[in-house]
Protein backbone atom coordinates (compact mmCIF):
# COMPACT_ATOMS: atom_id res chain seq x y z
CA UNK A 1 0.00 0.00 0.00
CA UNK A 2 1.20 3.68 -0.72
CA UNK A 3 1.33 6.07 1.65
CA UNK A 4 -1.24 8.45 2.93
CA UNK A 5 -1.58 11.17 4.73
CA UNK A 6 -4.69 12.47 6.88
CA UNK A 7 -5.12 16.56 6.94
CA UNK A 8 -6.51 17.91 9.90
CA UNK A 9 -8.09 21.95 10.23
CA UNK A 10 -9.86 22.50 13.15
CA UNK A 11 -11.65 25.45 15.27
CA UNK A 12 -9.22 26.09 18.49
CA UNK A 13 -11.70 24.38 21.56
CA UNK A 14 -12.58 21.98 18.82
CA UNK A 15 -9.98 19.22 20.11
CA UNK A 16 -8.69 18.86 16.48
CA UNK A 17 -4.88 18.56 17.65
CA UNK A 18 -6.16 15.82 20.29
CA UNK A 19 -7.85 13.92 17.55
CA UNK A 20 -4.92 13.72 15.40
CA UNK A 21 -2.97 12.81 18.20
CA UNK A 22 -4.88 10.37 18.99
CA UNK A 23 -5.18 8.90 15.29
CA UNK A 24 -2.00 8.92 14.98
CA UNK A 25 -1.30 6.52 17.68
CA UNK A 26 -3.84 4.13 16.95
CA UNK A 27 -2.64 4.25 13.17
CA UNK A 28 1.42 3.89 14.03
CA UNK A 29 1.74 6.86 12.08
CA UNK A 30 3.68 10.11 12.79
CA UNK A 31 2.27 13.12 13.78
CA UNK A 32 3.22 16.50 12.65
CA UNK A 33 2.54 19.90 13.89
CA UNK A 34 4.67 22.65 14.29
CA UNK A 35 7.75 20.37 13.43
CA UNK A 36 7.00 21.34 10.16
CA UNK A 37 8.15 25.18 10.66
CA UNK A 38 11.38 24.02 11.85
CA UNK A 39 12.01 21.27 9.08
CA UNK A 40 11.17 24.43 6.40
CA UNK A 41 14.05 26.31 7.65
CA UNK A 42 16.46 23.62 8.45
CA UNK A 43 15.91 23.05 4.48
CA UNK A 44 15.80 26.44 3.31
CA UNK A 45 17.79 28.22 5.74
CA UNK A 46 15.26 30.35 6.34
CA UNK A 47 15.40 31.79 9.79
CA UNK A 48 13.09 30.08 11.74
CA UNK A 49 11.96 33.01 13.49
CA UNK A 50 10.43 34.23 10.34
CA UNK A 51 8.77 31.20 10.06
CA UNK A 52 6.57 31.76 13.06
CA UNK A 53 5.73 35.07 12.24
CA UNK A 54 4.07 34.41 8.54
CA UNK A 55 2.45 31.70 10.41
CA UNK A 56 0.99 34.39 13.18
CA UNK A 57 -0.03 36.93 10.43
CA UNK A 58 3.24 39.34 10.36
CA UNK A 59 4.37 39.97 6.92
CA UNK A 60 8.22 39.83 6.49
CA UNK A 61 7.94 40.35 2.69
CA UNK A 62 5.29 39.79 -0.14
CA UNK A 63 4.64 41.72 -3.41
CA UNK A 64 1.45 40.47 -3.59
CA UNK A 65 0.24 43.85 -2.04
CA UNK A 66 -3.11 42.70 -0.09
CA UNK A 67 -3.68 40.04 -3.00
CA UNK A 68 -4.29 36.02 -2.93
CA UNK A 69 -1.38 33.71 -3.72
CA UNK A 70 -1.75 31.43 -6.40
CA UNK A 71 -0.05 28.55 -4.79
CA UNK A 72 2.06 26.73 -7.08
CA UNK A 73 4.18 25.07 -4.63
CA UNK A 74 7.43 26.82 -6.57
CA UNK A 75 10.43 27.35 -4.35
CA UNK A 76 13.12 29.90 -4.84
CA UNK A 77 16.98 29.25 -3.87
CA UNK A 78 19.01 32.22 -2.15
CA UNK A 79 20.05 34.08 -4.93
CA UNK A 80 16.31 34.91 -5.77
CA UNK A 81 15.11 38.41 -4.89
CA UNK A 82 11.43 36.46 -3.39
CA UNK A 83 14.21 33.98 -1.13
CA UNK A 84 12.70 35.53 1.76
CA UNK A 85 9.24 36.66 1.05
CA UNK A 86 5.72 35.26 2.91
CA UNK A 87 5.20 33.31 -0.35
CA UNK A 88 8.10 31.58 -0.52
CA UNK A 89 8.48 30.93 3.39
CA UNK A 90 4.39 29.33 3.17
CA UNK A 91 6.00 27.18 -0.43
CA UNK A 92 8.80 25.60 1.92
CA UNK A 93 6.49 24.46 4.27
CA UNK A 94 4.23 22.75 1.89
CA UNK A 95 7.27 21.34 -0.10
CA UNK A 96 8.44 19.86 3.22
CA UNK A 97 5.19 18.33 3.38
CA UNK A 98 4.78 16.60 0.08
CA UNK A 99 8.52 15.34 0.45
CA UNK A 100 7.35 13.16 3.53
CA UNK A 101 4.38 12.03 1.63
CA UNK A 102 6.65 10.11 -0.37
CA UNK A 103 9.00 8.91 2.92
CA UNK A 104 6.16 8.00 4.93
CA UNK A 105 2.22 7.95 5.91
CA UNK A 106 1.48 10.66 8.69
CA UNK A 107 -1.31 13.00 10.71
CA UNK A 108 -0.29 16.78 10.06
CA UNK A 109 -2.41 19.65 11.69
CA UNK A 110 -2.68 22.91 9.83
CA UNK A 111 -1.00 24.92 7.33
CA UNK A 112 -3.25 24.81 4.44
CA UNK A 113 -2.33 21.42 4.01
CA UNK A 114 -5.53 20.37 2.76
CA UNK A 115 -5.40 22.85 -0.15
CA UNK A 116 -1.73 21.06 -0.93
CA UNK A 117 -3.34 17.80 -1.33
CA UNK A 118 -6.34 19.00 -2.26
CA UNK A 119 -6.02 16.14 -6.12
CA UNK A 120 -4.07 13.79 -4.31
CA UNK A 121 -6.26 10.10 -3.75
CA UNK A 122 -3.57 9.57 -0.74
CA UNK A 123 -5.27 11.90 1.40
CA UNK A 124 -7.82 12.51 3.79
CA UNK A 125 -8.65 16.17 4.44
CA UNK A 126 -10.63 16.63 8.19
CA UNK A 127 -11.94 19.58 9.34
CA UNK A 128 -12.93 19.43 12.94
CA UNK A 129 -15.17 22.05 14.69
CA UNK A 130 -17.52 22.18 17.40
CA UNK A 131 -20.69 24.91 19.10
CA UNK A 132 -19.14 28.26 20.19
CA UNK A 133 -20.05 27.55 23.82
CA UNK A 134 -18.23 24.65 23.70
CA UNK A 135 -14.98 26.08 22.06
CA UNK A 136 -15.40 28.34 25.27
CA UNK A 137 -15.50 25.82 27.90
CA UNK A 138 -12.63 23.56 26.00
CA UNK A 139 -10.21 27.05 25.68
CA UNK A 140 -10.62 27.50 29.23
CA UNK A 141 -8.03 24.89 30.12
CA UNK A 142 -5.15 26.67 27.94
CA UNK A 143 -6.38 30.38 27.60
CA UNK A 144 -6.73 32.28 31.12
CA UNK A 145 -9.04 35.29 31.38
CA UNK A 146 -12.55 35.75 31.73
CA UNK A 147 -15.19 34.55 28.95
CA UNK A 148 -14.86 38.10 27.40
CA UNK A 149 -11.32 37.25 26.89
CA UNK A 150 -11.60 33.63 25.52
CA UNK A 151 -14.21 34.82 23.33
CA UNK A 152 -11.90 37.59 21.96
CA UNK A 153 -9.15 35.15 21.83
CA UNK A 154 -11.32 32.53 19.94
CA UNK A 155 -12.10 35.46 17.28
CA UNK A 156 -9.09 36.70 16.74
CA UNK A 157 -7.56 33.05 15.91
CA UNK A 158 -10.56 32.52 13.65
CA UNK A 159 -9.79 35.62 11.63
CA UNK A 160 -5.75 34.40 11.61
CA UNK A 161 -6.80 30.90 10.08
CA UNK A 162 -9.14 32.47 7.21
CA UNK A 163 -6.35 35.35 6.46
CA UNK A 164 -3.71 32.86 6.49
CA UNK A 165 -5.83 30.24 3.91
CA UNK A 166 -7.19 33.45 1.95
CA UNK A 167 -3.70 35.19 1.59
CA UNK A 168 -1.92 32.03 0.23
CA UNK A 169 -3.99 29.59 -1.32
CA UNK A 170 -7.35 31.39 -1.88
CA UNK A 171 -10.61 30.62 -0.16
CA UNK A 172 -12.49 30.12 2.80
CA UNK A 173 -11.01 28.17 5.68
CA UNK A 174 -14.03 26.56 6.89
CA UNK A 175 -15.87 25.87 4.34
CA UNK A 176 -16.50 22.34 4.00
CA UNK A 177 -16.24 21.92 0.40
CA UNK A 178 -12.22 22.28 0.81
CA UNK A 179 -12.67 19.24 2.96
CA UNK A 180 -13.47 15.65 2.51
CA UNK A 181 -14.87 15.02 5.90
CA UNK A 182 -16.11 17.59 8.66
CA UNK A 183 -16.28 16.59 11.94
CA UNK A 184 -18.82 17.91 15.17
CA UNK A 185 -16.25 16.82 18.06
CA UNK A 186 -18.86 18.14 20.45
CA UNK A 187 -21.74 15.51 19.34
CA UNK A 188 -19.07 12.65 18.53
CA UNK A 189 -16.49 12.90 21.04
CA UNK A 190 -12.70 12.64 20.41
CA UNK A 191 -12.78 8.38 20.42
CA UNK A 192 -15.96 7.93 17.99
CA UNK A 193 -14.43 11.26 15.74
CA UNK A 194 -11.69 9.09 15.40
CA UNK A 195 -13.53 5.81 14.70
CA UNK A 196 -15.50 7.98 11.93
CA UNK A 197 -11.80 9.10 10.44
CA UNK A 198 -10.72 5.47 10.56
CA UNK A 199 -13.86 3.97 9.07
CA UNK A 200 -13.88 7.06 5.95
CA UNK A 201 -10.17 5.83 5.46
CA UNK A 202 -11.23 2.02 4.93
CA UNK A 203 -14.18 3.30 2.32
CA UNK A 204 -11.50 5.51 0.52
CA UNK A 205 -9.34 2.60 0.40
CA UNK A 206 -6.66 4.30 2.67
CA UNK A 207 -6.03 1.17 5.02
Amino acid sequence: MSNYVITIARQYGSGGRTIGEMLSKQLGISYYDKQIIQMASDESGIDLSLFGKVESGISVKSSLFGKTAKYTGEVHSPDSKKFISDENIFNYQAKVVKDLLEKESFVIVGRCVNHIFKDDPRALRVFVHAPWEYRIEKSREKVSGTTEDIEKFLLKDDKRKEEYYNRFVGGRWADARNYDLCINSAKLGFDKSVELILREMELMGLK
